[in-house]
């Protein structure tokens, strides 16, 4: 059997084969009067460099994508592409409108982005056909770049993906953020498990049960606070160790239980709390997010004690 190197892969594969990996979500900083705070944005992100991590997802949810301006979206990928100085891929989260996601894909590409994240179309009324030909549309309008897919909504199909990527060869990866393996399991084998770089989207917590069935990447935004849990869980999986990985899963298990809570409504402040507590980012979120109460404040406290007693700090 020939095993190709990472120049021989043609891009897709190579691009599939980077996606494998800790797929970061960045915040986004604010400054106290709300307005974006760039300088901390870059630091943070070359912070994550400096800690190994591979994939950047600028605009992500973790970075509060639907609060920001068109001009800070921009902004969010030129300092993420600037940041990471060609050191790790940057997979620039695009969205809403058709139009919008058009413009947002082909400023990424210009700025020098190798790669976009499209989020869940957010329209009530979704058709399994206007789901392809609004992503089919984006991919089309940027045939040099990859294309990665976040499907939150079970009623997508691997024959949809697959039919999609029938379409468009660049779509290449799929976030896959619906609570349900099993389903997971079905939609990735139906699409193509080898067809695509399967990453587990519903961060570390998950990230075990679908790598069994499938996943090879998966998301985080506690890397921003602890980028060794997630490094080490990665490590553990690649290696079949499941019990490692369960160790960190308990490490990680509280933090992002809290950012779970009431459907996620303090997904994002959670991971600023810890980031300000650390003296590494402002709490600021935007609404309808909140800045935590003192009490879940006082919680993050002390999970920062056990990191630091557990020497993931």
């Amino acid at each position: 059997m020939t095993v190709q190197t990472q120049d021989e892969l043609t891009f897709p594969d190579r691009l599939r084969a980077r996606l494998a990996t800790v797929v970061a979500i960045p915040v986004t900083p604010f400054q106290e009067d709300g307005r974006a705070d760039w300088d901390t944005h870059a630091m943070l992100i070359g912070r994550l460099i400096e800690h190994g991590v591979e994939v950047v997802t600028p605009n992500g949810n973790t970075g509060e994508f639907y609060t920001l301006s068109p001009a800070e979206t921009r902004r969010a990928v030129e300092s993420a592409v600037a940041a990471v100085d060609g050191r790790a891929e940057v997979m620039a989260g695009v969205g809403l409108d058709i139009d919008s996601a058009v413009a947002a894909a082909r400023h990424a590409r210009d700025a020098g982005a190798g790669s976009v994240m499209v989020h869940q179309p957010v329209h009530p009324y979704r058709s399994a056909e206007g789901w392809i030909d609004y992503h089919r549309a984006i991919a089309e309008s940027v045939p040099d770049l990859g294309v990665v897919l976040y499907v939150r909504d079970p009623r997508v199909t691997g024959e949809h993906i697959g039919t999609l990527a029938d379409h468009s060869p660049n779509v290449v990866a799929v976030k896959y953020a619906v609570p349900d393996p099993v389903h997971f399991a079905s939609v990735s084998r139906d699409a193509g498990l080898e067809r695509f770089t399967w990453i587990a989207g519903l961060a570390e917590l998950s990230t075990p049960g679908y790598w069994a069935v499938g996943a090879t990447g998966f998301t985080s935004g506690l890397v921003n606070v602890v980028p060794q849990l997630s490094a080490t869980l990665l490590q553990a999986l690649r290696g079949g160790d499941f019990a490692k990985a369960m160790t960190v899963w308990d490490a990680a298990r509280l933090f992002e239980e809290l950012r779970a809570a009431d459907s996620s409504a303090d997904n994002v402040s959670v991971v600023k709390e810890a980031l300000a507590q650390l003296g590494l980012c402002g709490r600021t979120v935007r609404p309808p997010s909140r800045v935590l109460p003192e009490r879940l404040r006082q919680r993050i406290t002390g999970l920062i004690a056990e990191w630091r007693e557990g020497g993931w700090l």
